[in-house]
């Protein structure tokens, strides 16, 4: 038994899909304005049929007009034959009109002024050279185009005053403001193209640089969230395995840690790849966990503390910042503190926040090891993420080697943030 059929969705393709996914040679639902630079959108004309479009119409109107010219004047046949060929050969020539504009907009030139001069009484090949020299400058060959006309008109003029041949001058204003006419519409076509092609290619530049930057904040978000949990699990499984046959409850300890902080990890990727898919906005519901700030510091202090190293926190902020400006302080300093237990060898560190009525300044010393090298050379992905988060939201960060030993990281952010959507959460 068949399936009943669907109804007709007016906005679907013949073959089931969308028509925004219908592709032809100059993009979706483009037709003759597309294919020709006027506009997006437009009726669609298959490209065999804007090929042959300009040959049929220059064909049939210079063949009319022979027709009709030799039925008003007593004309030898050789004449005869020569209008008709002459009205076949300009038209023929546009055929190579689409590969080589240039030379096919000198051939229709040619044979316009050798039909001008043997018969000035009667005239077929112009329509083709409107065609012709519109098509050129369309496609590019401009300078080809206006050389030809130019060309073309002078040997027609000084030909027929050598050869004392007299010119209709109604003809001969219609076609000089044709070409005219013709030569100003494909400039408008071209120009309009290559403004069209340059705001697309803007815009895929655009899309480049947006999915660059997800990807970064991609990468840097979920760097924060992984780096310190796993750093914390790898220094507690360290100490959970030296201790595990002489201080069972220190390996215990160790153990409840390492399951704390795996479920934390866990649950703030959760969140992170939660916002990223955009579901919290789509469904209305709040994160898993809530988002960090810097209340939150005395527990991430806490948890370094549990690492072995001794770290001090030393707060004295007034009114309390914005969210995006107490994220970046907050993963600034758990950062920090994670480079600090991953390299420095320190055994102290300092947490330091001080704010003014301009900016917040948080300073991560420790009296580690440092960098011998210059910081710069040897900064990794998490100095520069500290640095994007600090510098998306109007401030700077500095990272020095302290002397005798020891680094400190002091990130400055203004109170009243300028987040880029990009780079907050």
């Amino acid at each position: 038994m068949s399936s009943p059929r669907a109804p007709h969705d007016p906005r679907r393709d013949g073959w089931g899909g969308p028509l925004e996914h219908r592709h032809h040679r100059h993009g979706p639902r483009s037709g003759w304005r597309g294919a020709y630079g006027i506009g997006p959108r437009g009726p669609f004309v298959p490209p065999q049929a804007r090929f042959w479009l300009p040959v049929i119409i220059s064909l049939v109107v210079q063949l009319v007009a022979v027709t009709a010219q030799l039925a008003g004047v007593s004309a030898s046949p050789g004449a005869a034959g020569l209008a008709f060929l002459f009205a076949v050969l300009g038209p023929c020539a546009l055929i190579a009109a689409r590969r080589f504009p240039g030379p096919a907009v000198v051939a229709v030139a040619v044979v316009s002024v050798a039909d001008l001069l043997v018969d000035p009484s009667i005239f077929a090949s112009y329509a083709s050279v409107l065609f012709a020299a519109c098509l050129a400058v369309v496609r590019g060959a401009g300078v080809w185009a206006v050389a030809s006309v130019v060309v073309g008109w002078v040997v027609a003029f000084v030909s027929s005053a050598l050869a004392g041949v007299g010119w209709d001058p109604v003809p001969a204003v219609l076609l000089t403001a044709g070409i005219i006419i013709s030569l100003g519409f494909g400039s408008s076509i071209r120009a309009r193209r290559e403004r069209f092609a340059a705001l697309r290619s803007m815009q895929t530049r655009r899309r480049m640089d947006a999915a660059q930057q997800e990807r970064v904040r991609i990468a840097r978000e979920l760097h924060d969230v992984l780096a310190h949990s796993l750093s914390s699990i790898n220094v507690q499984a360290g100490v959970g395995l030296h201790l595990l046959e002489s201080q069972p409850e220190k390996a215990r300890e160790a153990l409840a840690s390492i399951k704390a902080s795996s479920k934390q990890a866990l649950d703030e990727v959760r969140d992170v790849l939660g916002i990223l898919r955009g579901d919290a906005g789509d469904s209305g519901d709040a994160p898993l966990v809530p988002e960090a700030d810097l209340e939150s510091l005395p527990g991430l202090v806490e948890n370094i503390r549990a690492s072995g190293v001794d770290v001090e926190l030393d707060s004295h902020v007034g009114s309390a910042p914005s969210a995006a400006a107490q994220l970046a302080l907050y993963r600034i300093a758990q950062e920090s503190l994670t480079n600090i237990v991953r390299h420095s060898s320190a055994t102290k560190a300092r947490v330091e926040l001080r704010s003014s009525d301009v900016d917040i300044v948080l300073r991560v010393s420790d009296n580690g090891k440092g960098v011998a090298d210059d910081v710069e050379s040897v900064a990794g992905k998490g100095l520069l993420g500290m640095r994007e988060r600090a510098e998306l939201l109007g401030g700077h960060l500095e990272a020095v080697t302290l002397s005798p030993q020891g680094f400190a990281v002091t990130a400055t952010i203004p109170r009243s943030t300028r987040a880029s959507t990009n780079g907050s959460r």
